[in-house]
């Protein structure tokens, strides 16, 4: 078949008149691939072997054994077997309400017979058109689908496991969560999916950075001001508590709240209600809150920076977000994620990840953790060449981390441990390959199956000199 040929819509026309058949498909053959069926049986059939966009059916079909009208039959045997194809049904001058019947079982038109050829083709092109924008709706839902809730994450760690079986489990709820873990670990990112995956996810999710917020003006962003509540609130203002209302309010960094602001938000927790700076008036709100912090509250709250009764409002559903370190084996699906991710953002080629490279990248201990992951791999994409990512644009603390992680080359002397009889191997190994191509370090990594810069580290690493 040709190239031609495939991008053509194909088209099933059902009909036991074998004479109008041949008519409609000489009359679509031009721009489109057409299949023939004499019964529902036929029809269904190819409905369930191939890839068929449109469906053309005659009404007048005679009824089955059983009696039931043939024409209604196949237009819901064919939705039946694929919802999404366009069902189009021919029918007499005489007959036009068994048409608008077949429309409202889901028929996506008709025409009377006898007809225009052109006729005939625009509503087929007009109906494979549908088709495709459905299939591409449904694709991009599905794509979406991926990268919202918990489809967010890549990994398959115990740690990061465990976590997200205990937010599926609270999501479709109303519960207060209380989400722990490092800078860059994706406090926020389990927020969002938790919110996604739950009955407000078409209410407003609403983020706030208690850390970034000045002192002065922490209240009037969380509860808003009327005018006139201070020098410089020239207009009443609503804060992010009601822009939350019958959603998500997500307070990340919690534990840097004042403790003037821990008291009104215990109230709120507790009443559901607040009053705008300014005012006195009650202002009733339908939120679920969702704090986050990198600190440990238990001991902000022995130390007396943090209300032990906020505390254990907040702690409801304690969530813990492991840090990079807590989940290594992750590390190649998630580089190889954000590779991908970041060649498609600057146009490159698909990335290819080294294993010397991965290898640097699970010794290093991530004090930035997802975030610094994510950065660092775009960066290695936007400025290595060709498709294969290396060492060579890692940082040097990320390199001198490696080199300190790997035994003295002395270390090898010792044949009797497994590390040492390992690094032998590994010596004798490079110095063979190395002294049969003649000290070339391109042919010598070729003949090890490893890459060229892999290569390098090892003649360091494993202090090979004068070969």
């Amino acid at each position: 078949m040709t190239e031609q040929a495939e991008q053509k819509t194909t088209v099933l026309v059902v009909d036991d008149d074998r004479l109008l058949r041949r008519q409609l498909h000489w009359a679509l053959v031009e721009r489109h691939r057409v299949l023939e069926a004499e019964t529902r049986a036929d029809a269904v059939e190819l409905l369930q072997r191939e890839r068929v966009d449109v469906v053309i059916c005659d009404l007048h079909l005679p009824p089955d054994l059983d009696g039931i009208e043939e024409g209604l039959a196949v237009v819901e045997a064919a939705r039946g077997e694929r919802p999404s194809v366009p069902v189009v049904v021919i029918t007499g001058s005489d007959n036009k309400q068994a048409a608008l019947e077949a429309v409202r079982r889901g028929a996506y038109g008709f025409f009377e017979k006898p007809f225009d050829e052109e006729e005939v083709s625009h509503i087929v092109t007009q109906a494979a058109r549908v088709r495709c924008l459905e299939t591409e709706v449904l694709k991009l839902r599905s794509e979406l689908k991926m990268h919202r809730g918990f489809g967010r994450f890549v990994g398959t760690s115990a740690a990061l496991e465990r976590t997200l079986k205990q937010a599926r489990a609270v999501a479709d709820t109303s519960a207060t969560v209380l989400i722990t873990g490092e800078n860059g670990t994706g406090k926020e990112v389990l927020a969002r999916a938790i919110h996604e995956e739950s009955g407000r996810r078409d209410r407003p999710f609403v983020a706030v950075s208690c850390a970034a917020l000045p002192e002065t003006l922490i209240e009037s962003e969380l509860f808003g001001h009327v005018r006139g509540a201070f020098t410089d609130a020239k207009a009443d203002r609503v804060g992010r508590f009601e822009l939350a209302n019958g959603g998500t309010l997500f307070l990340d960094e919690i534990g840097e709240l004042q403790q003037s602001v821990q008291v009104k938000l215990l109230r709120v927790l507790q009443e559901r209600t607040f009053e705008r700076v300014g005012s006195n008036r009650p202002v009733g709100v339908d939120i679920r809150l969702i704090a986050a912090t990198n600190r440990d509250l238990e001991q902000e709250v022995a130390a007396g920076r943090f209300r032990e009764d906020l505390f254990y409002r907040l702690n409801v559903v304690p969530l813990h977000m492991p840090a990079m370190k807590e989940r290594r084996e992750d590390m190649p699906l998630l580089a190889a994620h954000f590779a991908a991710k970041a060649s498609e953002k600057h146009d490159r080629p698909p990335a290819d990840l080294d294993p010397a490279l991965l290898e640097a990248l699970q010794e290093y201990d991530w004090p930035g953790n997802v975030r610094e992951l994510e950065n660092l791999v775009e960066r290695l994409v936007v400025l290595t060449k060709g498709s294969q990512l290396g060492v060579e644009f890692l940082p040097e603390k990320m390199l001198r981390s490696v080199h300190t992680s790997v035994p003295p080359a002395s270390a090898a002397g010792d044949e009797t441990t497994l590390e040492g009889a390992t690094l032998a191997l590994r010596r004798r190994m490079v110095i063979g390959a190395l002294q049969a191509e003649g000290g070339n370090r391109v042919a010598a990594a070729r003949r090890l199956a490893i890459s060229r810069s892999y290569l390098h580290r090892l003649i360091s690493e494993l202090a090979i000199t004068g070969v």
